[in-house]
């Protein structure tokens, strides 16, 4: 079964129900990335395994989990509380059915996705298909693929890049990717990155860079 990674950085609050909420046989791996409040403990009690990353940056978590993995599918997603485990159960089933990638679209509940967020989401989007035709309308932080597919990529980018680069990688690589509806809540706490302008901002520079990189 999917191992799930699951980069944390203080969510001590919504750890218990992400977790509570995993489908059974998805192996949760929590990386924490440097929490104050106690949730690499809680991560642990709630039966995750726990893999803690010195290194900032949600690339760096993302690829501490990775190299923790062992199972065929991997699953990527946030652990704030804003999406739902059991959406991760139809996307590996569309990797069995032979996607490269799965990416979840988000559906949000009213509140869920401030504004500024949204329209950087979706201009970074549509000059990701102008360049290479990929019709993905969410560059989500929900997504499945095959481990060693991944691993195959070699992704270098240690910050907010980490997810545009892996698409433009599985693109070049011939991969089948493919966009599922996911639900989208109000997330517990106080968001780091999409959330706060500044945090937004950041996101739109590291993944603009990977589209700087690629030919016009």
């Amino acid at each position: 079964m999917p191992d799930v990674i699951l980069p944390v950085l203080d969510e001590a609050g919504a750890l218990p129900g992400v977790l509570g909420a995993m489908p059974d046989g998805y192996r949760p791996i929590v990386v924490d990335n440097g929490s104050t409040d106690g949730s690499g403990q809680i991560a642990a009690e709630h039966g995750a395994m726990v893999v803690p990353e010195a290194r900032r940056g949600f690339g760096s978590a993302c690829y501490a989990g990775l190299m923790a993995a062992e199972a065929e599918f991997v699953c990527f997603m946030d652990c704030d509380g804003s999406l739902d485990p059991v959406d991760l159960t139809p996307m590996i089933a569309r990797l069995e059915d032979g996607a490269g990638m799965v990416v979840g679209s988000r559906q949000p509940e009213k509140g869920a996705w401030p504004l500024h967020a949204r329209l950087a989401n979706r201009v970074l989007s549509l000059e990701l298909r102008r360049r290479t035709g990929i019709g993905l309308t969410d560059l989500g932080p929900m997504r499945a693929m095959r481990r060693q597919a991944l691993i195959d990529l070699d992704m270098k980018d240690r910050r907010s890049g980490w997810p545009l680069e892996m698409v433009i990688k599985a693109h070049a690589a011939g991969w089948e990717i493919v966009e599922m509806p996911v639900s989208y809540y109000r997330r517990s706490g106080r968001s780091k990155v999409t959330g706060t302008f500044r945090g937004t901002m950041q996101a739109i520079s590291d993944m603009s860079s990977h589209l700087r990189e690629m030919k016009k």
